[in-house]
């Protein structure tokens, strides 16, 4: 049986020396002061921060829509838009008022500067706005709606979605909630000499618009992170594509210089033995050179230990080179595509790192012909030249594209193949031609053989 151990807070202590009881708080208590803090934060804190509203983006599509000069004053659309409200609540303001010209003029100021300062300072314009709405009811009669005379009640409503817009949802709520008991309190404590109250449509109309102005921001910034998601998504599949062909890469080379390791062990160990009496120096020396072989052989099959996958199986066969080329041409023959090799130049041995990456270009790019182009013709061009190999895979256009269907793959491809003519420093292009066809050149720089090294 086990016994649990609760710990009960100490209380704080007071001045002097003795201790406050512990009065827990109830999560209706806290979630309250919770509510408060986000109101402070959202409608109090900076409300008079200086936020200006930013000039549409130049690459936007209803900038470009524009032409020409156009385009310079387009950006300035949302500007616009909310000026011209602001007109419309001055206008009305303005007529509203029984009172005279000027009175009507002032009306309609303080129906226009709550919107204009949207523009610069919304959540100020927010609280200005309520103001305005005051200032209006007494600047008016006595018969108009209580409490947002029409322009006012317009103002009002302009503020609100411009707000909103320029916000979070949840500010939204906040102003919604604060426009809704101010009206309540308005009615209730000064509207009783007047005829009718527009609470009803102001609370109505404001939330109908505040809803959908946050139902929009909350999908366009799902939109934004379901796309910055994807991006992210693509660059980590991107850079695990990279991974795999350069652990293909790495697993393939190991064959070829494990080879090139093995050469040296031998002949070090039976050099000594070529040479009649040769000094003790020498006999150590190639002792040396058979240990360092041995050795580098042991940590190079360690490497290939750590790249190998768990499904990995070598291979029994040695890895091929361009004499294998042949047979490889033959194979994609009886798989339907009818390919045509022209070699020029005259043919010498290469090193066999760089055959191995030859012949695995020639084959990926014949595989990708039979996946995306089934039907059409390849040629394969091998071009020996004094610097290097140089090789040209072209595939014409498949007779009927319209019947195409995507066929499956990895998509590892061009990407292995650039891999490969990176390790070798060399150069590579890959793109469609004219014709409707797929064209791969590559040059792979191999140095010169001098008469010491053969």
């Amino acid at each position: 049986m086990t016994e649990t151990t609760h710990t009960q807070p100490m209380p704080p202590e007071q001045p002097d020396g003795a201790f406050e009881p512990y009065k827990p708080r109830s999560p209706e208590f806290r979630a309250a002061l919770d509510a408060l803090g986000r109101l402070r934060q959202d409608l109090f804190h900076d409300a008079f921060a200086y936020r200006p509203l930013p000039p549409l983006s130049a690459d936007s599509r209803f900038v470009r829509r524009f032409p020409g000069r156009l385009r310079e004053y387009a950006v300035w659309a949302p500007h616009l838009v909310v000026a011209a409200a602001g007109g419309v609540a001055l206008l009305a303001a303005a007529t509203d008022s029984p009172r005279g010209e000027f009175t009507a003029l002032l009306s309609g100021l303080f129906a226009l500067a709550p919107v204009l300062l949207t523009l610069a300072r919304p959540v100020a314009a927010f609280w200005l706005s309520l103001v305005a709405a005051w200032v209006g009811n007494l600047l008016g009669s006595g018969w108009g709606d209580w409490p947002w005379a029409s322009g006012n009640f317009i103002s009002h409503l302009v503020v609100l979605t411009v707000v909103a817009v320029r916000t979070r949802p949840r500010t939204a709520a906040w102003m919604w909630a604060i426009t809704a008991l101010y009206g309540f309190l308005a009615v209730s404590a000064f509207g009783g000499g007047h005829y009718s109250d527009n609470v009803g449509p102001m609370t109505v109309v404001s939330a109908i618009v505040l809803l959908t102005v946050s139902v929009r921001q909350i999908r366009r910034e799902a939109e934004e992170t379901v796309t910055a998601q994807q991006t992210e998504t693509a660059q980590e599949r991107s850079k695990r594509t990279l991974l795999e062909e350069r652990t293909t890469i790495a697993r393939e080379l190991h064959d070829v210089v494990a080879h090139h390791m093995s050469v040296v062990a031998i002949q070090a160990e039976a050099a000594p033995y070529r040479v009649e009496n040769p000094p003790p120096e020498l006999e150590k020396a190639f002792v040396t050179i058979r240990e360092n072989a041995v050795a580098a052989l042991t940590e190079l099959r360690r490497v290939l230990g750590v790249v190998r996958a768990e499904d990995y199986e070598a291979p029994d066969a040695p890895q091929p080179t361009l004499a294998d080329l042949d047979a490889l041409l033959a194979n994609v023959r009886e798989a339907g595509l009818a390919v045509e090799k022209v070699v020029t130049g005259a043919v010498r041995e290469l090193p066999q790192g760089v055959e191995l990456s030859a012949y695995r270009i020639v084959q990926e790019t014949l595989s990708n012909t039979l996946r995306h182009a089934p039907g059409a013709s390849a040629r394969v061009e091998i071009g020996y030249v004094l610097g290097g190999l140089g090789l040209r895979i072209v595939n014409g256009a498949p007779p009927r594209p319209a019947l195409l269907k995507p066929s499956p793959g990895a998509g590892h491809g061009i990407t292995g193949m650039r891999e490969r003519v990176s390790m070798l420093n060399g150069e590579m292009t890959a793109a469609p031609t004219s014709e409707g066809g797929y064209e791969v050149t590559v040059f792979l720089p191999v140095a010169a053989r001098t008469e010491g090294d053969a």
